[in-house]
């Protein structure tokens, strides 16, 4: 098979013949939440270099809670990666079920997860945000290391558009919750404090990459905003690994509501203009309009890839197994 120009579209299914494995490729991947995890589980069978640099501004549910009491960074999108991470053996899979198990009760502690606890705990004895990360890593036996985007808990601040008689009104609101249940059109999110630090280690780690993914994900509360660090977004200019973009299934109710695939690449271009990409990955069952996405691919000086990537029960979700076959196949083809 000969390299393919940028510009075309590939489709890679059963038919494509198996490719060398990308075991010792170095990939950081970009998000927070569900999305993160997903991409995760799939990157972890494909190579033993995988780091996850993950969003912190979550203000809701345990996270929130630990975050107002305690002044840490947010925990629960450190803990599902982490938890992602784990290995298929007895071990893995049972630390992973007890970082993720919640507590019921009618006390304090309802709702809490373990892991965010486990977390926080090592956080206040160790004094360091990344260390406690790498020691709670050792204790899963995680696949890869876990490190946030910021060493300051963030907000996410965003301008959405309401839906109703007067089309012009907008309104700013404020916090990951927020954000995502916004009942409006989103169009434009930053970050509180404006132009945080970033975590130095995950600035070496996206220098350092082969490839960095971006996505899938709740794309404006927890993709865009890693776009929005300065020294993570400059990395991510400056570095020479490749890029890639693994789009969502299907919109975030209130958040992305009504979004094509192609308008989720270009709010990313509107908050990160320069950023360029090497190839943007979709289920072709999600993207009606494969000439209009290729176009705006394209503008980014990506390939787009198609492959099949969802559950098979009809859930949007996707399969790790699929996901980690379209990475593999993306990595080590040498097309792109």
């Amino acid at each position: 098979m000969g390299w393919t120009p940028p510009s075309c579209t590939v489709t890679w299914g059963e038919s494509e013949p198996v490719v060398t494995r990308a075991r010792d490729v170095r990939v950081v991947a970009l998000g927070g939440g569900h999305g993160l995890a997903a991409s995760l589980a799939a990157l972890r069978r494909v190579t033993r270099n995988v780091t996850a640099v993950v969003t912190v501004a979550d203000d809701g549910g345990s996270s929130g809670r630990l975050r107002r009491e305690l002044g840490v960074l947010p925990p629960g999108d450190l803990r599902m990666a982490l938890a992602a991470l784990c290995g298929d053996d007895q071990w893995g899979q049972t630390w992973s079920q007890v970082v993720q198990h919640r507590f019921r009760s009618e006390g304090d502690l309802h709702d809490h997860a373990v892991g965010n606890l486990l977390i926080v705990a090592l956080w206040e004895l160790l004094g360091d945000s990344v260390e406690g990360l790498d020691w709670m890593g050792r204790l899963l036996r995680a696949e890869g290391r876990v490190l946030p985007m910021s060493l300051v808990p963030l907000d996410i601040e965003a301008v959405v558009h309401l839906h109703g008689d007067d089309a012009d009104e907008t309104v700013t609101v404020r916090g990951q919750v927020a954000v995502a249940t916004a009942t409006g059109t989103v169009s434009h999110i930053s970050l509180v404090p404006d132009s945080p630090p970033a975590c130095p280690e995950a600035v070496q780690a996206v220098r350092a990459a082969d490839w960095v993914v971006l996505g899938p994900g709740s794309w404006f509360s927890s993709v865009i905003p890693h776009l929005l660090v300065p020294e993570l977004a400059a990395a991510l200019q400056e570095t020479t690994a490749r890029r890639l973009v693994a789009l969502n299934l299907v919109p975030q109710p209130d958040e992305t509501a009504g979004f094509s695939p192609q308008e989720h690449l270009e709010v990313l271009g509107r908050h990160a203009p320069g950023l360029a990409l090497d190839a943007v990955l979709v289920d072709p069952n999600t993207a009606p309009d494969l000439a209009a996405l290729e176009k705006v691919a394209a503008g980014f000086g990506a390939q787009l890839v198609v492959a099949p990537v969802a559950c098979s029960d009809g859930s949007p979700r996707h399969d790790p197994e699929l996901l980690a076959t379209a990475y593999r196949d993306i990595f080590s083809s040498g097309r792109i």
